[in-house]
């Protein structure tokens, strides 16, 4: 019961780590790189769909990427979905090609780009968190239903607790990455 009440927590806590990996990969840096669009949407048929379902992204150098969609007629559905992305990116149409400049980013705007690193940090750790006091709260449920021994929840709680410590060290290591990549100029 202890094991179950702890891979759980352990799976609920490396999908929070996930989540932040996803979340700090949309943060821009100065540097192009394809994933950077996987989140616009592009209006196709009446629908909303990935961009990566309707154009190929490529990165023509290290400050730019090119679309080049599947149809012609999807260049400037494209780019009006670049456009209106909350990315800052401002996209322009080479014949049956779209060209994503990267702007170079100011000393402000990174500023700015870590307060948003560190909040949603600060998120996945308040998460991790969470998800152990929901694990203690499971092991006191034992130990009130006498499904298992007092030294059991005590130590089922000593082995939640080093799970946490383990997961937001990694969060900690994912931001420190991050707020490096970010004023790396």
């Amino acid at each position: 019961m202890i094991a179950d009440v702890k891979k759980n927590a352990e799976q609920k806590m490396q999908k929070s780590v996930e989540s932040l990996k996803a979340t700090l990969g949309k943060v821009r840096t100065g540097r192009a790189h394809t994933g950077l669009l996987d989140h616009v949407m592009v209006e196709y048929y009446g629908n909303p769909t990935p961009i990566a379902q309707v154009a190929n992204v490529t990165l023509i150098d290290a400050r730019t990427l090119g679309v080049s969609p599947y149809e012609k007629k999807m260049a400037g559905a494209i780019e009006k979905a670049i456009r209106d992305s909350d990315l800052g990116l401002n996209p322009a149409s080479m014949g049956d090609m779209v060209r994503v400049p990267m702007p170079a980013l100011t000393e402000e705007r990174r500023r700015d780009l870590i307060k948003v690193v560190r909040g949603e940090a600060e998120d996945s750790r308040v998460a991790v968190r969470n998800i152990r006091r929901d694990a203690n709260t499971e092991l006191k449920n034992l130990l009130k239903d006498k499904s298992i021994s007092e030294d059991d929840e005590r130590r089922g709680q000593d082995e939640v607790q080093k799970l946490t410590d383990k997961y937001i060290a990694e969060v900690d290591k994912l931001l420190a990455a991050k707020e490096t990549e970010l004023l790396t100029v």
